[in-house]
């Protein structure tokens, strides 16, 4: 199997027979066994289990197996444009930010925060943006939740695409707006976080 990212959490490996993705959660030495092995036994659950429901509302992986025993995942691999490397040079790279905005707006609605929204994590696929790994990802109905899911987002497109970020985040916002249930709260709210990190600066 080839490896595709290796993470302080996980590594990832794509089976290229198989065209399967496998998220396998690493052993940490400085644990006691027992407890290394209840926590990434639950990590790994709750992941596909927040995989799952986040499928039901947007484009995101379909789970083949959940080794619980083994702390994997199996699942899809989407065979797409990785768009923290393609999104600057899409002809229709706003309508894609839009996309984006949308989809963050229906995980919101069902109360899922993903927790590391950077367009690392996002597959262009034909017309459709695949949301993968959730493994920061859990379930809150707060505002202030949402809105620092949000403003990881923003930080994201500022660092990785500093050129077009400006028009990039304005286009989310655009998407995010036509879908979100609480957009004028979630957007207040950003706007106080956003002061707190000035401030620590």
């Amino acid at each position: 199997m080839k490896i595709l990212q290796q993470g302080a959490e996980a590594v990832i490996k794509l089976d290229e027979d198989k065209k399967v993705i496998v998220k396998e959660r690493i052993k940490k030495g400085y644990r006691i066994k027992e407890v290394d092995e209840k926590i990434r036994k639950l990590r790994t659950r709750r992941e596909a289990k927040l995989i799952k429901k986040a499928s039901e509302v947007i484009c995101a992986p379909n789970i083949i197996l959940v080794d619980e025993s083994n702390k994997r995942i199996i699942m899809e691999f989407i065979n797409g444009k990785k768009l923290s490397d393609y999104l600057d040079a899409l002809k229709n790279s706003l309508k894609v930010c839009e996309k984006i905005g949308e989809s963050v707006a229906k995980l919101h609605n069902s109360d899922i925060i993903h927790g590391d929204l950077t367009t690392s994590n996002m597959i262009l696929k034909g017309g459709d943006v695949f949301f993968v790994d959730f493994g920061l990802g859990y379930h809150s109905h707060r505002i202030e939740d949402k809105a620092v899911d949000l403003h990881l987002l923003k930080e994201a497109l500022e660092a990785k695409h500093f050129n077009k970020w400006g028009d990039f985040w304005k286009f989310v916002l655009k998407g995010y707006k036509k879908i979100s249930k609480d957009y004028d709260k979630i957007i207040e709210r950003l706007e106080k976080v956003e002061k707190r990190g000035r401030y620590k600066h």
